[in-house]
């Protein structure tokens, strides 16, 4: 996995996570689910990244 796709999937994932965790402190659904959703996007970015490195090898 690239350097530069790999730390944008973990920053993404990151930021969702606290999202998430803000969302649900302060009791915004809203919020909540956008925070699940980035952390849905990065996993996907991370899993097409390693699956991009398991056919270069």
């Amino acid at each position: 996995m690239s350097g530069k796709q790999k730390s944008t999937a973990k920053a993404e994932q990151a930021k969702g996570k606290v999202k998430e965790t803000v969302g649900r402190a302060v009791g915004n659904e809203g919020m909540t689910a956008e925070g699940r959703a980035e952390q849905a996007r990065g996993d996907a970015r991370q899993a097409k990244e390693k699956a991009k490195d398991a056919f270069r090898h």
